[in-house]
């Protein structure tokens, strides 16, 4: 798996994705699929869709922004991807100045970003905040400012399909994508870009480097648009991160042959209210980093947290490594040791089609006391992996605030003999627990 930072769209500013393979979404919740028939749970029938759709059309259009001179097209794409989610029941503006200068990571403001980076922020509750609270362009960033929602779910298709799109941009409003894009290619002069119909198509594949929102497409978007014309009718609706002046007050069209767009595409397919849960217990602040495993398809995967109250365990948060991953959860009251894992209790399962983060709402309440040491258990089948676990570690020089101290957590290949995470790899297990407080008998 290959992970590209997004800038400015100036030359790509990019960053491999080490995977380190030997160690390694309507109560409460504000994100809610198109008012169409067709829809059901995030799903909908591809011959439903039609020849054309655009966000815009039923208010889900995002504020048009401009990064400006800054790397921050990942960011400002990210927060206009939730401003579309919560469209047009819901107008918030979000700060990309905060998720750039606020997050974990020890990356500048011009180095660009990645999904991991946005996973990691937003369903770690770093963010978002609003960009009343924290204006773009300034250079300052307030520390201490809470997230306006909770982010709790994320899908993520990589080198997925033309009709896979059109159905997540149906149901969610919008899809985060990247492109092989920056201001020479989407110049006049290159070949590549029309301005005069504001259609742009880059013919090779490569590394994208520039982060877009798909806001809708259109069938009958004829292939004598483009300055370099494609093999095919049809384009995806886009908003850039150029301002106004770009395109058609920011939206321009790139063509279903462009082979770039398809390649990393990511949606917020959940966004709650921040009064959805109490408290975040969690080690992963910069997220998915690695995979570990025993190379195989299963593994179980732990973390020790102590409760701070009394509390109800409400929920708990991971990372699907591959599509069609299933789990069981399980928990382990007055953790003492390895020897706990004996008398873990069974909560329930759950299955994802689409690789990402999810949240998992537990059907029973489960509840601790303050102080008490206890385990949540997940055992995981992500068929398309041989290391299924998600791991935060120390990567690169982006990741250099990860540390392992004060942490636990455990692997284990069969559930009867566990590892250590911290003390054996150095690694965190990507595992969040959402609790509230308990509102007694």
């Amino acid at each position: 798996m290959k992970r590209t930072r997004s800038g400015v769209g100036h030359p790509a500013l990019l960053k491999a994705f080490c995977l380190l393979m030997a160690l390694f979404l309507l109560m409460g919740t504000l994100v809610s699929a198109q008012a169409v028939s067709e829809i059901s749970d995030g799903q909908t029938e591809t011959s439903a869709l039609p020849s054309r759709w655009y966000a815009g059309d039923y208010g889900k259009k995002p504020t048009v922004k401009n990064q400006g001179s800054y790397g921050t097209c990942w960011a400002i794409t990210a927060t206009s991807a939730l401003e579309a989610a919560l469209l047009p029941l819901r107008q918030i503006v979000f700060s990309a100045d905060h998720l750039t200068r606020q997050n974990s990571f020890t990356a500048d403001v011009n180095d660009g970003g990645d999904y991991l980076m946005l996973m990691a922020y937003l369903c770690g509750w770093q963010g978002p905040v609003t960009e009343e609270e924290d204006p773009y362009g300034d250079e300052y960033s307030p520390e201490g400012l809470e997230p306006a929602v909770h982010v709790q779910e994320v899908r993520v298709f990589l080198d997925t399909t033309i009709e896979k799109i059109k159905e997540i941009v149906y149901t969610y409003g919008s899809v985060q994508t990247s492109l092989y894009m920056d201001r020479i290619t989407a110049s006049e002069e290159s070949g590549y870009y029309n301005a005069g119909t504001s259609s742009y198509y880059y013919p090779e594949k490569m590394t994208q480097n520039h982060d877009v929102l798909i806001l809708g497409w259109d069938d009958s978007w004829s292939s004598g648009q483009f300055e370099t014309e494609p093999d095919q009718d049809g384009a995806f609706i886009c908003l850039n991160t150029w301002g106004d002046d770009f395109g058609e007050n920011g939206i321009f069209y790139v063509s279903y042959s462009d082979p770039n767009i398809v390649q990393v595409c990511v949606a917020y397919t959940r966004i709650d209210d921040t009064d959805n849960y109490d408290h975040l217990y969690q080690y992963d602040e910069c997220g998915w980093q690695g995979q570990q495993g025993y190379d195989s398809s299963e593994c179980y995967f732990a973390n020790v947290y102590t409760a701070q109250g009394e509390e109800e365990i409400a929920a708990v948060g991971f990372y699907a490594t591959s599509e069609n991953t299933s789990c069981e959860i399980w928990l382990v009251h007055d953790f003492a040791g390895t020897d706990s894992f004996e008398s873990m209790e069974y909560l329930q399962s759950a299955s994802f089609t689409d690789m990402g983060y999810y949240t998992v709402d537990l059907e029973e309440v489960c509840e601790v006391y303050p102080g008490e040491r206890f385990a949540v258990v997940v055992k995981i089948n992500a068929p398309d992996e041989v290391n299924p676990v998600a791991v935060e570690y120390r990567s690169d020089e982006y990741t250099q605030n990860v540390t392992t101290e004060g942490k636990e957590s455990y692997l284990s290949q069969y559930g009867t003999q566990w590892e250590n995470t911290q003390e054996r790899f150095e690694t965190n297990v990507c595992l969040k627990v959402y609790t509230r407080d308990s509102r007694g008998g």
